[in-house]
């Protein structure tokens, strides 16, 4: 067992949400949406936790302009808890700071690391998985990560590819990881789910805050240098000046890229409780009631139609004759796309902001 008090958990909530757009915008992204119907995302992710580890020791870094509402949906987090970052520097830097500041807290703390948009339908299969995570993590000096059998040759996904036999932690297997993959073409896929080796990267990570660390000083020395200027001042009451003069210099560059990918000693636990990264339209649809062959949200009336994903939540939609589309209708934007394109749907926030339309962004 661990100590309870070792066990942190960061929670990754600075993501605009693009591929959600319209409903999506930069000052109400994705992560503080019910996307899935359920309730906001990130009040989702906290209460996932909360069994686990006490509110006193769960930490959000979200953007400076959702400060306020953080806070507002997450109201038993100490206020010091949720840290607003002044820009995105990526999932590197994110962790970097979240690790510092759990290093002022405990020496030996061990962190959970979660993106704050995912659903997962098994939350205790879940927490069963992370309790093993967090003692392969302080028993030796590991990185972590879980990796979701995959069901389906998906190419949204990153891949991890993993040895077939390694150790058994708290009745879970424990693998050394062989490689990272980007995501495959439609071939790769379908090779990756039938050899059985091969997990796709959930993006939860748990290692010991100072091994982290060491490995950011390792490989990433130019954000290393960064985050040293920020550590003294975790805990002071001018952190908050501290970071906004320091964290826009923070070199830019995600977690897997810049350690998980070059650094050694990194396992993955596969993992089972029903996970989905819900990073496009189709993928919220799973979770949405079915009519008619449907995904429908909202008022919808479908006629000799199938497989579209339709979210209105006060105007009726009609559709006749159509299928495979995304519709989302929002008081300023109707949005129409062929499901097969949704993943390019940051293509018009692209060229809305070269437009200067930045009203509806």
């Amino acid at each position: 067992m661990v100590e309870p008090e070792r066990i942190y958990v960061l929670i990754m909530a600075g993501g605009k949400g693009l591929r959600f757009w319209p409903l999506s915008r930069e000052s109400r992204p994705k992560q503080l949406l019910p996307i899935t119907g359920a309730g906001p995302m990130i009040r989702m992710t906290v209460e996932r936790m909360l069994p686990l580890v006490p509110a006193e020791q769960i930490l959000v870094v979200t953007g400076d302009s959702h400060l306020k509402e953080v806070q507002t949906l997450l109201p038993e987090l100490p206020r010091d808890n949720i840290v607003p970052e002044p820009v995105g520097r990526n999932t590197a830097a994110c962790i970097g700071l979240g690790a510092e500041l759990i290093l002022k807290r405990h020496p030996e703390g061990v962190m959970v690391v979660l993106p704050a948009d995912h659903v997962i339908a098994r939350p205790e299969a879940f927490r069963q998985l992370v309790a093993a995570g967090v003692v392969a993590a302080s028993r030796q000096e590991v990185l972590v990560t879980l990796g979701i059998r995959p069901t389906r040759p998906e190419t949204g996904y990153g891949y991890i590819e993993a040895a077939q036999s390694g150790q058994e932690i708290e009745g879970q297997p424990v693998l050394p990881v062989l490689h990272f993959h980007e995501k495959p073409a439609p071939e790769t896929a379908r090779r990756y789910l039938a050899g059985g080796r091969h997990y796709w990267n959930s993006g939860i990570f748990i290692w010991q805050a100072r091994v982290i660390r060491r490995w950011i000083d390792r490989l990433l020395p130019d954000l290393a240098r960064g985050l040293e200027r920020l550590a003294p001042a975790c805990g002071r009451p001018d952190f908050g000046r501290c970071l906004a003069e320091h964290y826009p210099s923070l070199a830019s560059i995600s977690i897997d890229h810049g350690v998980l990918e070059r650094a050694e000693d990194v396992v993955v636990l596969p993992a089972d409780m029903d996970w989905e990264d819900v990073g496009s339209w189709s993928a919220a649809g799973r979770f949405w009631p079915q009519e008619e062959k449907n995904a429908v949200m909202g008022h919808v009336l479908p006629l000799d139609s199938a497989g579209c994903v339709v979210h209105s939540p006060t105007k009726l939609v009609a559709l006749l004759g159509v299928n495979d589309l995304v519709v989302v209708d929002t008081p300023d934007v109707l949005l129409i796309c062929p499901k097969h394109l949704d993943q390019e749907i940051r293509r018009l926030v692209e060229k809305l902001r070269e437009q200067g339309r930045l009203d509806l962004l």
